[in-house]
């Protein structure tokens, strides 16, 4: 039987009749009337459900997806997409940071570093890697393991799933700030490949202290923006319960991140979400690894650094409108007023 406790709003209806199909199963093994027919029929009408559901999602309805409390999170990925995984850990300063997984491994026979941010499944568990929300220790860590990933000329690979970096006093006494703009600086000028892929949920300087990279991934269901949309709804609104309409103007989603060219792939995720079927995401997400580090790797370390400069000197581009200068200070007075 399907758990509807953890399904949501609109997932309901389909738990609902996963459910009678499940119930309807056990009948047709312990009766003697056949009902094949009637299951395959419910069966059709679920697939369909799905279909409509989610061909029509709203941005919100996508950030609660990546919210998703049965998502894969960063070590579902490890373990299902590589081999060889050695968890390394501290920062060689203060600690450890359990909001990152991080280490060396194999991506189809190939040595990696690869790491990311890792929620928790149960209370206890979340509660001890903070949610996913990093401390400084935690960035610390992540450079330290990138500059291991340079000397010895590997690839790295990050996995983003944060609603953003930790802000705590203590986190913020320890340099917070600092630690993040640091692994901006850092990753910038890496010398080997770098490809991220936003698993989930994608936050401000959360999510880019390990997201400088060469090649951005998102899956279909995630959320990639400078604020957590109730964060930007108690800034916009004052309300932070308006975070459904914060969502739709953040244009945070997969879909508008591409045609920004903030991002350069979207993953595609099974009928229903990444959840619904976390042997088909592995696929995919090896699939989309494996191709763009085939063509990271054939670029020259000195081109890939030009490469690399470019693609952000051109995120937030704009273009001015042919209003003259007095003009357009005279409107802004009007507005003030």
């Amino acid at each position: 039987m399907a758990d509807e406790t953890s399904a949501l709003d609109f997932e309901i209806p389909i738990v609902e009749l996963e459910n009678k199909i499940a119930e309807i199963r056990t009948l047709n093994q312990s009766e003697t009337v056949n009902l094949d027919q009637e299951i395959k029929s419910l069966e059709e009408k679920r697939d369909r459900m799905i279909r409509e559901i989610f061909s029509g999602l709203t941005p919100w309805q996508r950030v609660q997806l990546a919210r998703h409390p049965k998502r894969p999170h960063t070590r579902d990925y490890v373990q299902a997409l590589f081999t060889d995984f050695t968890e390394l850990h501290g920062d060689r300063l203060f600690g450890d940071d359990a909001a990152l997984l991080a280490g060396t491994a194999f991506l189809a026979g190939n040595p990696v570093v690869v790491m990311g941010h890792q929620k928790g499944r149960s209370i206890e568990d979340s509660m001890m890697r903070n949610f996913g929300m990093m401390h400084p220790e935690g960035y610390r860590r992540a450079i330290r393991l990138m500059k291991l990933a340079e000397k010895f000329r590997v690839p790295v690979i990050t996995f983003i799933d944060t609603a953003g970096a930790y802000p705590g006093i203590g986190a913020e006494e320890r340099g917070q700030a600092q630690a993040i703009a640091l692994n901006l600086m850092e990753m910038s000028a890496l010398k080997v490949p770098i490809v991220s892929v936003v698993i989930g949920e994608g936050g401000s300087g959360g999510a880019l202290g390990i997201g400088v990279t060469d090649r951005i991934l998102m899956l279909e269901n995630s959320w990639y923006s400078v604020i957590s949309p109730e964060g930007c709804a108690a800034i916009l609104f004052h309300d932070a319960a308006r975070a459904q309409d914060s969502s739709r103007l953040l244009k945070l989603t997969a879909r508008d991140l591409l045609e920004f060219g903030v991002v350069d792939e979207i993953v595609a995720e099974p009928a229903g979400g990444a959840h619904r079927n976390a042997a088909s995401i592995f696929e995919s997400v090896s699939d989309a690894l494996q191709k763009h580090l085939k063509e990271l790797k054939a670029i020259p370390a000195e081109k890939l650094l030009d490469l690399r400069y470019e693609k952000y000197r051109k995120q937030g581009q704009w273009s001015e409108s042919k209003e003259s200068a007095p003009k357009r200070a005279k409107k802004n007075k009007d507005l003030e007023k």
